[in-house]
């Protein structure tokens, strides 16, 4: 590590340190992965629990591998089955359905601690996350909830950094936000989409595609893989392929987007319309 990452690191620890026991908010990514590891590191794993929020917002393949995960990070693990989808604010898809999920979440997780004597709740919310649009803040806020990365300004490539000076097999795991950031804002929500997008997305990944968004526009997927990936399509093979399994899914329209990968690009109809407001 860079010296200003070590002392950021330091921070870290201190931090998780002064907290003497956490509920770690585990969604089994490489924020929360390397809190949940410092944690049990500096703290003891019976002093630290990792919970999983568990709904069909979440990839099966992340529900697949928390348990292991956080095994292999030293520390015990659950789950607790959110309910979000009874949150009709949550269904209809607001700009600011995060907030509901994760309000759902840590009020879970807040009760949890209390009950179980822990002393804080703790997320991987990391300091790029705080200039991003990210409405799940405020309902960490409202719930107490600590972000021991934020806190210690360590960046999602810091982060990253730390964790391959550390050894964490998933220091460059490419994010897996949940399934509902894939359907556009307005768009109504179900389990029936998620389950769509998911087994779309677990598909590409089985060709090949280690990073990839499958985007809901109700009978059109819209494809994003990274740019450096998008000359596989000029495989006549791959996108019979594709098209043929995505159809089978309940898609009638399969798209792929030229622009290529972008984290969270459903967001940019919120940035058009703060733009032209300011017009």
């Amino acid at each position: 590590m860079t010296e200003v990452v070590a002392k950021k690191y330091a921070d870290l620890q201190h931090r998780l340190r002064e907290l003497e026991s956490v509920i770690v908010a585990f969604s089994g990514g490489v924020d929360s992965a390397l809190v949940l590891h410092v944690a049990a590191h500096v703290l003891g794993r019976e002093r630290v629990l990792a919970v999983t929020g568990r709904s069909p917002s979440v990839p099966s393949a992340e529900l697949e591998s928390v348990s292991r995960l956080a095994s292999e990070l030293g520390a015990p693990h659950e789950f607790v089955d959110t309910a979000e989808f009874e949150d009709v604010r949550y269904v209809a898809n607001p700009s600011n359905r995060c907030y509901y999920c994760k309000s759902e979440l840590y009020a879970q997780l807040a009760g949890l601690a209390r009950t179980r004597g822990f002393h804080a709740v703790v997320s991987g919310a990391n300091a790029d996350d705080l200039g991003d649009f990210r409405p799940g803040l405020e309902a960490a806020r409202e719930q107490g909830v600590v972000a021991p990365l934020a806190e210690a300004g360590i960046s999602k490539a810091e982060l990253r950094e730390i964790g391959a000076t550390l050894g964490l097999s998933i220091h460059d795991k490419p994010a897996s936000p949940c399934l509902s950031s894939r359907i556009p804002y307005g768009e109504k929500v179900t389990p029936e989409k998620l389950q769509r997008i998911d087994a779309a997305e677990t598909f590409l990944r089985e060709l090949g595609f280690r990073e990839c968004r499958v985007r809901h526009h109700e009978n059109l997927a819209r494809i994003e893989v990274p740019p450096a990936e998008l000359n596989r399509f000029a495989d006549a093979n791959l996108r019979e392929k594709i098209t043929t399994h995505l159809t089978e899914l309940g898609f009638r329209y399969v798209a792929l987007d030229l622009r290529g990968f972008r984290s969270g690009s459903l967001n940019e109809v919120l940035l058009g319309d703060t733009l032209r407001s300011r017009t």
